[in-house]
């Protein structure tokens, strides 16, 4: 006889006994037996779950967290006008062609629209929305449409394209909902998420799933700061900006990037944890930028095998590669090859997990930091300062600006495409996604100009590109070596 307590609470019976058991005198003894297995709550992994008219209280906590969220969480629609070059006829640079018509025209161009969504969320009475930055970089036209209808028109407070995160701002009408955050560090593999944002334009979809894992690394930009939650809750482009949240309602995450071969939901999808999305807000908010602090340390993660090498027994911390002369880390006494193991008396998992905390400690602040130096325990006090890039990081957030890099021009090189010198800078690879792939710069290209300024070598172009700030416009003259065309381009910096 197989008796089995069902998710309703009635008893499955696959036996034809039972009913001539209860049939009998021996039915109190069946009572009795029933009684002891049935559960007085239905139980899941080991825990008990409390019950609303016969329903697990998971199944309402989700839906009320969708209600009460998603009046706070806005799609946003970004116009940005690009100005490219007109695409020339393939008989200008032709002598036959010149001879009946003219030499080549003067630079030409136009202005290109492209459009954009993605999603954002209220995060306080004044109209404060926090969503990604890739979303909104570049903007000429910000609309907000609340889940109400409204739309409203957004302006750029600030944006930190090292963690991808943005402010923008509307005047809010009154009584404007507006999300509160949890504290990120609290998070467990395993414990319930939900996601709301407008995949494909889909406004206010709601997803659910866990979180799958923390302290990712490497999924963008390798100079960017990144610890981001993993979780198998859907979601798609267009979620980018929007909420990740527990089943209190509150924000654990800033949905920011999906690992796809399609281009589409594969269950695995990363959100910024709450806690670094709120302390880039707080500053972006209050002065339009974030001021990241700085050790002049160059680390590389512990593995197995340089613990063996250097006879330790810790695989987690920090291992020190170089340090800058005369930088904070140098005045406080550490050295290549220390391994950092605390950070204020709090163990360190990680690189990643020392540069972010540095980075989110203000200037001025002195903090202890616990290492190992050839097996021995030491504590030394550094006072960190405001991030100072080193050459090295330097190159990529130049390269980053513009997606593009760039190399001098070789004596070959100018031979070869009849230039009349040297100055400016060839093009060597260009992100098609980046600000200088969208406006239609190939590899080959030369700029001979950044913001009227004339670029003699690469010295000259990247001192001036490390004045340009994101979001800020840059005008360059270019040319195009397919077609001999010289012309002004404008871009918008990343």
């Amino acid at each position: 006889m197989i008796c089995s307590p069902g998710i309703t609470g009635f008893v499955r019976c696959g036996d034809s006994r039972v009913m001539s058991l209860l049939r009998g005198k021996t039915w109190g003894w069946v009572l009795l037996c029933l009684i002891l297995i049935l559960p007085s709550e239905p139980t899941y992994g080991g825990k008990v779950w409390a019950q609303k008219g016969g329903v697990p209280e998971l199944t309402t906590a989700i839906a009320d967290v969708a209600q009460r969220a998603m009046p706070a969480v806005v799609h946003i629609e970004v116009t940005q006008r690009l100005e490219v070059p007109v695409p020339v006829s393939p008989f200008e640079s032709d002598p036959f062609f010149r001879y009946f018509f003219g030499g080549p025209p003067g630079p030409r161009k136009y202005k290109k629209e492209m459009r954009g969504i993605g999603t954002g969320m209220i995060i306080d009475r004044e109209g404060h929305i926090l969503t990604n930055n890739h979303v909104v970089s570049g903007a000429t036209k910000i609309t907000v449409k609340m889940a109400s209808g409204e739309e409203f028109e957004a302006q750029i407070i600030g944006a930190d394209p090292k963690t991808d995160l943005a402010v923008i701002k509307i005047k809010p009408p009154q009584n404007v909902p507006y999300l509160t955050f949890s504290d990120s560090d609290r998070l467990r593999v395993g414990e319930w998420v939900v996601a709301i944002g407008n995949p494909r334009g889909l406004e206010q979809t709601v997803t659910v799933g866990i979180i799958s894992a923390k302290h990712r690394t490497g999924i963008l930009d390798p100079a960017s700061y990144q610890d981001y939650i993993q979780t198998d809750a859907a979601i798609n482009p267009g979620n980018s900006g929007g909420p990740l949240l527990n089943l209190n309602g509150e924000v654990i995450g800033v949905s920011a990037a999906i690992v796809s071969e399609s281009g589409g939901f594969e269950g695995i999808g990363f959100a910024i944890p709450s806690n670094m999305a709120m302390a880039i807000a707080d500053a972006l908010i209050q002065t339009g930028k974030v001021v990241r602090g700085w050790l002049g340390l160059s680390l590389q993660e512990m593995t197995a095998p340089l613990a063996r090498s250097l006879n330790l027994k810790v695989l987690k911390g920090a291992l020190v590669a170089d340090v800058i002369k005369e930088g904070p880390a140098e005045k406080a006494g550490i050295r290549p090859g220390d391994v950092l193991v605390s950070l204020d008396g709090a163990p360190l998992e990680s690189a990643n997990d020392f540069r972010n905390r540095i980075a989110a400690s203000r200037a001025g602040k002195k903090v202890e930091i616990g290492l190992l130096r050839k097996g021995e325990s030491m504590k030394v006090q550094a006072v960190v300062e405001a991030y100072k890039p080193s050459p090295s990081l330097v190159a990529v957030e130049l390269r980053s600006k513009l997606g593009v890099e760039v190399k001098e021009i070789s004596v070959l090189e100018a031979r070869r495409k009849r230039l009349d010198s040297r100055e400016g800078v060839i093009l060597t690879k260009v992100d098609p996604q980046g600000p200088a792939g969208r406006a239609g710069l190939e590899p080959g290209d030369i700029i001979h100009q950044v913001n009227n300024q004339a670029i003699r070598g690469l010295k000259d172009y990247n001192h001036i590109l490390e004045q340009v700030k994101s979001n800020e416009e840059v005008l360059l003259l270019v040319r195009d070596t397919r077609t001999g065309e010289v012309g002004y381009l404008t871009l918008v910096a990343q």
